[in-house]
């Protein structure tokens, strides 16, 4: 059924329309998940001269490994259902926030004034791998302090929350970022603002060699970000921007000595490689002065956002625009559901969650004879047994308007129901032989025999399996 549903009931289509079909759900071919179906797909396309067409027997060996993972997709079932959609959307919100003009590049880091203002990109991916880009997404630049969660991640992975939390706390400062400052105990207040981040950087490094500690950091990093193409394109060392940092990180060096003098680093770690391993994956925030803005929805998607003019806080411009859009747009504010915003959209919500928006679109598919929308329906879980305000089933619109090929559908594939009653008391045949669709009225008597054959044998397993567990019962 789901080579079907994607051909839209056609025995072959072009392989093309295949992906066209899968990157509407929001899966990419460059997807990790679908290497082996894509090089099958590429093995398939070099044998072949012309175009390639795709029939059932090429679908069954390219997506054989991955039909879990593309009936999921195709069954709409992803966080984000509707992904075509929610793009659209987030295309709009991209330039809308392209618009704003205000803030400048950030000019204390000699590196990052040869940006140019205009440089602009947004980068999405769901907790189901599906992802988009526009804009600017392909030019390298620097994380700066958007690593400083990446960091505690890793941090915490390692040694646990218990062992992290003994050298950095978990308050708000109440200060700038890089202010020289520890709170009651000695410690860093927590580990987004500069002093924790640098703690942080000699719990990865802790008790291991530099290289061994790139190492380790480079395959987590690489596994964290493998869905995330922006973020991809940023991970390797730039030894210019490290030496720009290190020039210019004078404050940074006093409080690492300031968090030496108080004791504040784990056994065995050194500040000095600390400090040098810190600069390296940037500074501590959640935004950055390179225009990065680094943004979570829980259990939703990850979104990174860059472009180069900051205000006076060090934040981007337009990435605080396009998150401040996205909230307003989107249900997404922790609170919006306590609040019941009826006028924000809600893009994890499944399209057929409403149960009467089913059965009108149902019945029309049924009405009109559209076998694929109904193939869809079938696909994503819908009962097709469904009852309108008449009780009437889309078997019974589909026998009554004579469209055999979706009377065929609902009784091969859907093994519907052919005895349910109407108000007026009328099955699915009775409204065939009303309007003299002798074809129909001939199928559908034919299916009643077999429909009931069917129940009677399943009646007699269950009530074989349920003396075989009474027997094993008594035993």
């Amino acid at each position: 059924m789901l080579f079907y549903t994607i051909t839209e009931g056609a025995e072959k289509v072009p392989v093309s329309h295949f992906i066209a079909a899968v990157k509407s759900t929001g899966l990419l071919t460059s997807d990790p998940r679908l290497r082996d179906c894509m090089e099958k797909i590429r093995e398939a396309v070099r044998e072949s001269a012309g175009e390639v067409m795709m029939d059932l027997e090429l679908f069954r060996k390219c997506v054989g490994g991955n039909i879990v993972l593309l009936s999921l997709a195709f069954r709409r079932k992803f966080i984000i259902p509707e992904f075509e959609a929610f793009v659209g959307i987030i295309n709009h919100i991209y330039y809308t926030s392209k618009l704003q003009q205000d803030g400048q590049v950030a000019k204390y880091i000699p590196h990052l004034t040869k940006f140019s203002p205009d440089l602009w990109g947004v980068s999405l991916c769901t907790v189901d791998g599906q992802r988009h880009s526009v804009g600017d997404t392909k030019v390298p630049f620097c994380l700066q302090s958007c690593v400083k969660p990446l960091e505690y991640a890793i941090a915490v992975h390692e040694h646990g929350t218990e062992r992290v939390h003994h050298y950095v706390g978990k308050e708000p400062s109440g200060f700038k970022f890089n202010k020289l400052s520890l709170d009651e105990e000695d410690k860093p207040h927590n580990p987004m603002v500069n002093a924790g981040a640098i703690v942080i950087s000699s719990l990865i490094k802790a008790g291991s060699t530099w290289a061994s500690a790139m190492q380790r950091m480079s395959l987590i990093v690489k596994f964290t970000l493998v869905l995330h193409p922006m973020l991809l394109l940023l991970t390797y060392f730039h030894f210019t921007r490290f030496q720009s940092e290190k020039e210019t990180g004078d404050r940074n060096y006093a409080i690492g000595y300031y968090l030496k003098e108080k004791k504040c680093f784990p056994e065995g770690a050194d500040m000095i490689d600390a400090l040098d391993f810190y600069f390296q994956v940037g500074l501590p925030a959640k935004s950055g002065v390179s225009g990065a803005v680094l943004l979570v929805v829980p259990n939703v998607m990850g979104v990174m956002c860059w472009s180069p003019p900051v205000d006076k806080v060090g934040n981007s411009v337009r990435g605080i625009h396009f998150c401040q859009e996205l909230v307003s747009m989107f249900n997404f504010h922790n609170y919006d559901n306590l609040k019941h915003f009826l006028k924000k959209q809600d893009p994890r919500r499944q399209s057929d969650d409403d149960r009467n928006k089913s059965v009108m679109n149902l019945m029309f598919a049924a009405h009109s004879g559209d076998v694929s929308a109904l193939r869809r329906f079938a696909l994503s879980s819908t009962d097709m047994d469904l009852k309108d305000y008449d009780s009437r089933t889309p078997l019974h619109v589909a026998a009554a308007e004579g469209h055999m090929d979706v009377v065929l559908f609902l009784m091969q594939s859907c093994k519907v129901n052919p005895f349910v009653k109407d108000r007026w008391g009328n099955i699915p045949r009775d409204d065939a032989m009303q309007f003299g669709h002798k074809d129909v009225v001939k199928i559908l008597e034919e299916y009643e025999q077999k429909y009931i054959q069917t129940s009677q044998t399943d009646a007699e397993d269950r009530s074989h399996q349920s003396k075989c567990s009474s027997l094993e019962g008594r035993v």
